[in-house]
């Protein structure tokens, strides 16, 4: 995104909480891939659509270091939970800490695996799925999770224009051919309503029918 389109939209947008906030400072500060965070306006875009919602069971495939998740738990019911899958132990014990901090630990389920091993094992209809995970996989987990959507149900992807690869002529990098292919496929899916919007990296909203 444009630099001052983005100051303008945070600028515009309801502030980030304090505990976000110092997530945010801290993972630019320390970590190596700070870009995966989803950030201010999107962060708010998620809780918003999620307090819309008012989902009793959510799905996040991709923890990262946390933030996505709790933006994403303000909308939960009173007893509904949140259950977020991420691979890497350093960046799923961070999270862990965040989840404390924000005293969500007990709404939020954290496991720390490969998602493609544990989807099936988690018996749930999901109300919400928010997938921002390696990108070669998104078809894959698109079609271990859509049959567990209910019906109205929401499924938000992430990274979809990968940072513009998507709109050249030729695309060369595995990721953005991967997400190229997801999109084709969702746009080809009957089943689901959709739309593209050019939040951040690109977010796909859809909606099961």
């Amino acid at each position: 995104m444009n630099t001052k389109a983005q100051e303008y939209s945070e600028r515009f947008s309801s502030a980030e909480d304090g505990l976000l906030n110092q997530i945010a400072t801290f993972t630019y500060a320390h970590h190596d891939d700070p870009h995966m965070l989803s950030g201010h306006v999107q962060g708010k875009f998620l809780e918003i659509i999620s307090c819309l919602l008012q989902p009793k069971k959510i799905l996040e495939i991709g923890t990262f270091v946390g933030y996505s998740a709790l933006c994403l738990a303000k909308g939960l019911t009173n007893d509904g939970k949140l259950h977020t899958i991420e691979l890497r132990k350093e960046d799923a014990a961070i999270s862990m800490e965040n989840f404390r901090k924000a005293k969500m630990h007990d709404k939020i389920i954290l496991h720390n695996a490969n998602a493609l091993n544990i989807l099936h094992t988690l018996q749930e209809t999901w109300d919400l799925v928010f997938i921002d995970a390696d990108k070669p996989n998104y078809i894959n987990y698109y079609n271990l999770v859509l049959p567990k959507v209910r019906p109205g149900g929401l499924i938000i992807a992430d990274n979809v224009l990968f940072h513009g690869e998507v709109l050249e002529q030729e695309m060369k990098g595995k990721n953005a051919i991967a997400i190229q292919a997801f999109n084709e496929m969702v746009n080809k899916d009957d089943s689901v309503e959709k739309v593209m919007l050019t939040v951040r990296d690109g977010l796909f909203l859809i909606r099961k029918k």
